[in-house]
């Protein structure tokens, strides 16, 4: 029971097939208290069923393009748990029309929209939460390899990671004297309802599943025992790194 009795919140759960399940799942399975967040009613009738199934103690809600909702969302916390020692941040949004076609082409609109998304809000989500962090809490994050290389159709997406994992560092720096750590899992392609968004999804999975190493796709539970590793005091020493969960696809090169 490698999270037992630890406080784990868990931003951007859609479904049973998106990685932020996969990691409550393993979370649960080694003894960790559960909250999920959720951003509007729609997404909140699809977490409610999650948190029951996992044994949730409690859903809030929580828009992360909103600093008075996140706000509120920490003062919930607070009356709830009193602290927090695990926080999942597994937020991305880009409009679909930006995933597809050229990068050159990307509205100003949608890359502020994909930026303030998928990666300041989880300099939003460190700032309020910094006071309820335990002093060995873990933050974790998920990222891709599209932030360091040119995946098609990817596009500002990969801008977007590429600046949420220099936020990662960044938030180590600022973090690290209280003793909490942040890291991102870099997970390779997997079929969940964001990644459906991206133009030509299919052939990236199979492109991985030729070339990787291991010759196969990783699934959710690779990744939720990956970050089941880093939000435990197995992983005590390590913050600000990726850590890439991808049969090994980003070792390759020709």
């Amino acid at each position: 029971m490698l999270l037992q009795g630890k406080r784990a919140l868990v931003f951007g759960v859609a479904n049973d097939k998106s990685i932020a399940y996969g990691i409550a799942e393993a979370f649960k399975k080694n003894g960790a208290r559960l909250a999920f967040s959720y951003v509007n009613e729609a997404i909140q009738k699809r977490v409610e069923p999650i948190s029951e199934t996992l044994g949730g103690e409690f859903i809030f809600p929580c828009d992360v393009t909103d600093d008075a909702s996140i706000a509120a969302s920490a003062e919930m916390v607070r009356e709830k748990w009193g602290g927090v020692d695990v926080l999942v941040h597994s937020v991305a949004f880009a409009n679909r029309d930006d995933l597809k076609g050229r990068y050159i082409e990307t509205s100003r609109d949608g890359f502020k929209l994909a930026l303030d998304i998928s990666a300041f809000s989880l300099v939003a989500l460190c700032r309020a939460y910094e006071d309820l962090l335990s002093p060995d809490a873990s933050i974790l994050t998920m990222t891709y390899h599209g932030s360091t290389k040119v995946v098609t159709n990817y596009n500002v997406m990969g801008v977007a990671k590429a600046a949420l994992e220099a936020s990662v560092r960044y938030l180590a720096a600022d973090l690290g004297r209280k003793g909490v750590r942040i890291n991102a899992v870099s997970a390779g392609p997997i079929k969940t309802l964001a990644s459906s968004g991206i133009s030509g999804f299919k052939s990236i999975l199979a492109h991985v599943e030729e070339h990787a190493p291991m010759h196969r796709n990783v699934t959710i539970e690779d990744v939720g025992n990956t970050a089941l590793f880093l939000a435990s005091s197995l992983a005590s020493g390590i913050t600000g790194e990726v850590l890439y969960v991808d049969s090994g696809f980003s070792i390759m090169g020709i």
